[in-house]
């Protein structure tokens, strides 16, 4: 099977943060974006950018950029659904997506999710907090191409929750341990871009 193509999603509106774009941010010297960008893209045989509004706030990055292509804001899965839709046009099989505002994903993300795929092909990351309870994170998940249609679908009837519709076609869990920092760790809030930049000092 071919790698999958990676996609970013950036497409929210970083409400507690102000507003803006999240990935683009500094952490460390450099943009959390560019921290995605660097542990994404050897695992992946391509990366596409979802956001919305004006492209060109990205050029730098030389990426290709999507929108959603539904209105109003649905929240990530319009992002997934706009990777599977660049994806599908590449000839692509499968998309793995993850957010703008992780600056420490994974490094096997991929191959994790690849691993715990259900049937259908698809899954969802996992990791446990200290009270060692599982925790799904949905923007980090391996999209078949094959199921785009479907998801059109259900976002169109109003589906916003990721895991309603994952769980309706049997989505596998990738768990990943939690060994530094939380590889899972989302900047939401200057107080967690101060979080990440003691967390990045110490990694």
């Amino acid at each position: 099977m071919s790698a999958p193509v990676g996609v970013i999603l950036a497409g929210g509106r970083a409400t507690r943060m102000g507003g803006g774009d999240k990935g683009m941010l500094r952490l460390g010297g450099r943009r959390i974006i560019d921290h995605v960008i660097d542990r994404l893209g050897p695992q992946v045989g391509g990366l596409v950018l979802n956001a919305n509004g004006d492209p060109g706030r990205f050029a730098g990055l030389a990426l290709p950029v999507v929108a959603d292509s539904l209105p109003d804001w649905p929240g990530p899965l319009a992002g997934v659904l706009a990777g599977l839709d660049w994806a599908a046009a590449q000839g692509a099989e499968a998309v793995v997506s993850a957010a703008a505002d992780t600056p420490f994903l994974p490094r096997d993300l991929v191959a994790g999710l690849r691993a715990a795929a259900g049937p259908s092909g698809l899954a969802l990351a996992a990791s446990r907090d200290a009270d060692g309870k599982l925790w799904r994170h949905p923007t980090f998940g391996l999209w078949p191409v094959a199921l785009r249609d479907d998801l059109r679908a259900a976002l169109e009837g109003g589906l916003r929750k990721v895991v309603v519709w994952t769980d309706r076609h049997g989505a596998g869990t990738a768990e990943f341990g939690v060994d530094g920092p939380d590889p899972f760790f989302n900047v939401n809030t200057p107080g967690d871009l101060a979080a990440a930049e003691a967390l990045a000092a110490r990694a």
